[in-house]
C-alpha cells in the first residue's frame, strides 16, 4: 500500500494573490469578511474564522490551459498564512461528509472512470487505491456539491 501526502495550494500562488496578483481569469480577487465555517483557505487548509477577511478568486490548479484544466472559485485568507504541512492525515478543512476524489494523468487530464463521491474518512484509502494504477499521476479532492477544488494528493 503506497503512502500519500495531502498538498495545499503552492505558496508561490498564494503569495502572488496576497501581493495584488490576478486570479486564473486575470481578475483581482474579491475581498469579503467570513461569516463563519464554510470558507476553507486552500493554503493553510483551515476554515477562515468569522470576522476574518478573505479573498474569493478563480483558481486553476493545473500548469497550463487545456480542456480538462478545471477552474473554479476558492477562498484564501486575505493575509498570509502558513502553508499546510504535507501529511498523510486528512487536512482539517475536509469537514463535509463526502468529497469527489478523482485521478489525473501525467498529461494533467482527468482519467475517466477514476472519480467517485467518497465518504471523507475513506479518502486516504481511495487515493491509495487510485495510485495502484499506472495511469494516475495525482488526485484531486473536490467538493461533492459544487466541484470546488480542495487540495491535491500525491504519492509520498
Amino acid at each position: 500500500m503506497s503512502t500519500i501526502r495531502f498538498h495545499a495550494m503552492p505558496t508561490e500562488h498564494a503569495e502572488s494573490l496576497w501581493n495584488g496578483g490576478d486570479d486564473a481569469y486575470g481578475s483581482r480577487p474579491e475581498t469579503m469578511v467570513s461569516d463563519g465555517p464554510g470558507h476553507p483557505c486552500r493554503h493553510c487548509l483551515q476554515n477562515i474564522d468569522a470576522g476574518q477577511k478573505l479573498l474569493v478568486l478563480a483558481y486553476r490548479p493545473f500548469p497550463s490551459l487545456q480542456p480538462y484544466a478545471e477552474t473554479g472559485p476558492i477562498f484564501l485568507h486575505a493575509t498570509p498564512c502558513p502553508r499546510y504541512v504535507c501529511d498523510e492525515a486528512l487536512p482539517p478543512v475536509l469537514s463535509s461528509s463526502d468529497y469527489i476524489v478523482r485521478g489525473y494523468g501525467f498529461d494533467d487530464r482527468i482519467v475517466y472512470g477514476s472519480g467517485a463521491v467518497t465518504p471523507t474518512d475513506d479518502i486516504p484509502e481511495r487515493a491509495r487505491n487510485l495510485f495502484e494504477r499506472d495511469d494516475i499521476a495525482y488526485v484531486h479532492v473536490r467538493s461533492a456539491r459544487n466541484n470546488c477544488y480542495q487540495c491535491r494528493i500525491d504519492r509520498a
